[in-house]
């Protein structure tokens, strides 16, 4: 077996474990159960608005900024206009962004957050400079380095400035606003950027552009609209009349429709939150704009040996159900279908799709892993996945496990890493070409592919 295909099957244990016992399952579907509760979520809001009010403390948001990420230089664009329009307190700390296994592909990591945050930019009405090539590691050493030399104040009139000069490449620039607002040697650079990273760590997260407001997390522009509807609802918009800073984008389709010359490719993973909640809107969006449905299974992250940690995890699940609240998509009742019941579905795929049923066997699962909270993980959990895609019990049980689906998965594995993604779902918009036009990973984007082909489509 090639070394591609080991990794497959690698197990990475612990609470990682692609097959769990039956009390560990159990164990982890509840704790997914609590993540997605609504109720949840309103009491721990307001339990941290309670201990705001009894210690008289200001609204106090704080926003971690990785200086080499893309997408911390969208949401840095975002800090004075949420401090003019909110009435709150702004910390802003500097942090190195994620590591070990809270990151799966650093390098792959960077380089997508600058070319999606190039794309997204525009649509934001923000600003990202077009560059081919990462910022050198001596323009972020310097960037970092004016960075860390300013107090909060001076910090917030610099940000975007040394931001705009770093990703432009240019280093000239670079060495003015050094001139002009001082630096710190690279020792006490590296001292405040760790400081900024223990203490989110303390709060339990590991990302850059990441924004933290009583006891919640907030991932960059992408996420604002919920901290900016939570602090409406506290009753501190200065300006409540007035649209969001950063309201989130509909996913909208245009009155031309294709006639399948465009191709619409969607990688996801029968164990992922955010395939679950956005995989029936990824093929409703193919059917309501007539592009090709083409769906390209993988195996999940920690079924193919990639490791990860509690905490990332935790606040995955829980960002999911946020989403899919503000969606209107049902989520969150799970019982958690990690190992034998991913590989059970798998081996029927093939066979499914023969049936032309295979986009309807990945929707049946999800379904009911991640909504119905069926246990997948005996018969007749699977007999109701099967049966709901339309399927023959009788005839699955012959073909359930048999071989072939492995090769097939690690075939687009392969093919996603090939476009630089590599977590689920990944999206890709095909011209009738077959020339890439977009590719892109996570549910956050579908409003992005939505008008890119309603822009392909209206030039004929």
């Amino acid at each position: 077996m090639a070394q591609s295909e080991q990794q497959v099957f690698k197990d990475q244990g612990g609470a990682a474990t692609m097959d769990p016992g039956f009390i560990l399952r159990w164990a982890t579907s509840k704790v997914m159960q609590q993540m997605a509760s609504p109720k949840r979520m309103e009491k721990h809001r307001a339990k941290a608005e309670k201990l705001r009010c009894k210690l008289g403390l200001p609204h106090t948001l704080e926003y971690f900024h990785q200086v080499d990420d893309g997408y911390s230089h969208l949401a840095a664009q975002l800090l004075k206009p949420l401090l003019a329009r909110y009435d709150i307190k702004l910390v802003c700390h500097l942090v190195a962004g994620p590591v070990g296994d809270n990151v799966a592909e650093p390098d792959l990591l960077l380089k997508l957050a600058q070319y999606d945050a190039g794309l997204v930019a525009p649509e934001y009405q923000l600003d990202f400079p077009q560059q081919q090539s990462l910022p050198s590691p001596e323009l972020v050493s310097l960037a970092t380095s004016i960075l860390a030399a300013q107090e909060q104040a001076a910090l917030l009139g610099c940000i975007v400035e040394v931001g705009q000069a770093l990703w432009s490449g240019d280093h000239s620039a670079l060495k003015d606003l050094a001139a002009a607002y001082g630096t710190v040697s690279e020792a006490e650079a590296g001292k405040k950027v760790q400081l900024g990273s223990e203490h989110q760590k303390k709060l339990k997260h590991y990302s850059g552009a990441m924004f933290y407001y009583g006891g919640e997390w907030y991932w960059g522009v992408d996420r604002l609209y919920h901290l900016e509807q939570r602090l409406a609802e506290l009753g501190i918009d200065h300006q409540p009349d007035l649209p969001l800073l950063m309201p989130r984008p509909p996913i909208e389709v245009g009155e031309i429709k294709d006639n399948g010359s465009l191709t619409l490719e969607v990688y996801p993973s029968l164990r992922s939150p955010y395939t679950a909640m956005a995989f029936d809107r990824a093929v409703q969006l193919a059917k309501d704009t007539g592009v090709n449905l083409v769906v390209k299974p993988v195996m999940p992250m920690v079924m193919r040996g990639v490791p990860a940690t509690r905490e990332k995890g935790l606040y995955i699940f829980f960002d999911t159900a946020r989403e899919a609240r503000a969606a209107g998509v049902p989520f969150g009742n799970a019982y958690d279908p990690i190992g034998e019941p991913v590989r059970r579905t798998y081996s029927l795929y093939p066979w499914a799709c023969e049936q032309g049923k295979g986009t309807q066997l990945i929707s049946a699962f999800l379904k009911a892993a991640f909504t119905e909270r069926v246990n997948t993980n005996n018969d007749k959990g699977m007999r109701y996945v099967v049966e709901q895609a339309g399927l023959s019990w009788q005839q699955a049980q012959q073909k359930m496990g048999d071989p072939g689906w492995q090769s097939l998965l690690e075939a687009n594995r392969q093919t996603m890493y090939g476009m630089g993604l590599w977590g689920v779902p990944s999206f890709r918009l095909l011209d009738k070409d077959g020339k890439q036009v977009l590719a892109l990973w996570g549910q956050d984007r579908l409003w992005l592919f939505a008008r890119e082909i309603n822009r392909l489509l209206s030039k004929g």
